[in-house]
C-alpha cells in the first residue's frame, strides 16, 4: 500500500471514478485531490467518500507553480496519477488556449515538481500520466494502434495531448523520473459530463430533444467501462515498468450511429417510449460533421494484458446497461451538471462560488 497518493483532476468523470475506485480497493494510506475544479469538475461525484479520513481535496491549478511545489513538499507523495486536462475536441477547435495551459503547462509544472520533491529517491516513486489514444490520429478499415505507432494528432486537443506525453516520457530518458504512460480508447460510465457522446444522448432521448450525429455517424472508436480503466490503472501503476507505455482498450470497437440507436433501445425498454408512442430513434438527426473528424480509433492492448495480466472484464452490452440505468437513476445529478446548481455544493461545502 501507498503511504500517499496525489491524483490530479480527481473531480472529472475518470479521476472521480479512479479516486472512489482507489479509495474502496485501498490503493494507498492517504489520497489527495488536486483539482482546478472548471465546469467538468464536480466536488458533488465524490459526495460520498468527502468524509472519508484517508480522503483530502486541494481546489487548484496544475499550472500553478508554487501551489503545486508546496503541495509535493507538505503531502510527499509516492505516486501521482494525472489525469487533469482539458479533453473534449470541440471545445479544443473553439479555444485551443485552455488546452495548451492545462494539458501542456500543467504536465510539465506537475514533472518538475515531482522531480524536485524526489530528487534521486525515485525507486518506489512512480509518476503515471494518463493519456489518449487520439494521440495516434486516424486509422483505415483495418489496423489498431500499438506502443510503437506514430503519433499523427489531428486536433488541438490530441496535439496538447501528444505534446503531454512527450514531456513525460522525456522526463524520463533525461531525468530519470521514474514516468509511465497510459493511452486509452474512449470511456464510458458514471459521472460522465454531458458534453460527451453517451451522457448527451441519454439525457437528450429521455427528454424527446433531437440526437445529433456527426456526418454519417460512421465514425468508430473502440470502447472501455470507465471501471476496467480504473483496473488497468491500478495495475500500472504497481506493475508497470518505468519509462514504457502501456495501451488500454477495452475491444469494443463501436460506430457512433450503433451507439446511438443502442441508448435509443435501452431507453424505450427501461423508460417506457415517448409520449407520441414513436421509438427514440425517430429523434436522431445528422448534422454536419466537425472539422477534423478523425474516422477510426482501435487499440491493441496486447502488451499490458501479456505483460501486467490486465483484460477488460465488462462486455459493451453490460456496460451500456449499466450506464444508462446510472443515469436514469441519478437523473437530478445530471440535471444540476446541465443547469449549473452543482455549483451550489461547492458554495455550502467551503463558503465561496466557483468562478
Amino acid at each position: 500500500m501507498l503511504k500517499t497518493l496525489l491524483v490530479t483532476g480527481g473531480c472529472g468523470f475518470i479521476g472521480s471514478n479512479f479516486v472512489r475506485f482507489a479509495l474502496n480497493h485501498h490503493l494507498a494510506e492517504n489520497l489527495v485531490n488536486l483539482d482546478k475544479l472548471t465546469y467538468a469538475g464536480n466536488l458533488a461525484n465524490l459526495a460520498d467518500v468527502a468524509s472519508d479520513p484517508r480522503y483530502r481535496f486541494v481546489k487548484g491549478d496544475i499550472t500553478d507553480t508554487a501551489l503545486v511545489r508546496g503541495l509535493f513538499e507538505e503531502t510527499q507523495p509516492d505516486a501521482i496519477v494525472h489525469f487533469a486536462a482539458e479533453s473534449h475536441v470541440d471545445r479544443s477547435i473553439v479555444g485551443p488556449g485552455d488546452f495548451v495551459q492545462t494539458n501542456i503547462v500543467g504536465t510539465f509544472t506537475l514533472l518538475e515538481a515531482a522531480r524536485a520533491a524526489w530528487g534521486k529517491e525515485t525507486a518506489q516513486r512512480r509518476f503515471l500520466h494518463v493519456s489518449t489514444d487520439e494521440v495516434y490520429g486516424s486509422l483505415g478499415e483495418t489496423g489498431r494502434f500499438t506502443e510503437e505507432t506514430a503519433y499523427a494528432p489531428r486536433s488541438p486537443y490530441s496535439a496538447s495531448k501528444a505534446a503531454s506525453d512527450h514531456l513525460a516520457a522525456a522526463s524520463f530518458h533525461t531525468y530519470g523520473l521514474p514516468v509511465l504512460i497510459t493511452n486509452c480508447s474512449n470511456n464510458y460510465g458514471p459521472f460522465q459530463f454531458p458534453e460527451k457522446l453517451m451522457p448527451l444522448i441519454i439525457n437528450n432521448a429521455l427528454h424527446g430533444k433531437d440526437l445529433p450525429v456527426y456526418g454519417d455517424g460512421r465514425n468508430v472508436r473502440d470502447w472501455l467501462y470507465v471501471e476496467d480503466h480504473c483496473r488497468a490503472l491500478r495495475t500500472v501503476l504497481e506493475k508497470g515498468i518505468p519509462g514504457q507505455t502501456y495501451n488500454i482498450g477495452g475491444n469494443n470497437e463501436q460506430a457512433n450511429i450503433d451507439i446511438v440507436t443502442s441508448i435509443c433501445n435501452l431507453l424505450d425498454e427501461l423508460a417506457g417510449p415517448l409520449p407520441s408512442g414513436a421509438p427514440r430513434t425517430s429523434l436522431i438527426r445528422f448534422v454536419t460533421d466537425r472539422p477534423g473528424h478523425d474516422r477510426r480509433y482501435a487499440i491493441d492492448a496486447t502488451k499490458i494484458r501479456r505483460e501486467l495480466g490486465w483484460e477488460p472484464q465488462t462486455t459493451f452490452r453490460e456496460g451500456l446497461r449499466r450506464t444508462v440505468a446510472w443515469y436514469l437513476k441519478h437523473d437530478g445529478w445530471l440535471q444540476a451538471v446541465l443547469d449549473g446548481s452543482y455549483r451550489d455544493y461547492y458554495q455550502s461545502m467551503y463558503g465561496e462560488r466557483l468562478s
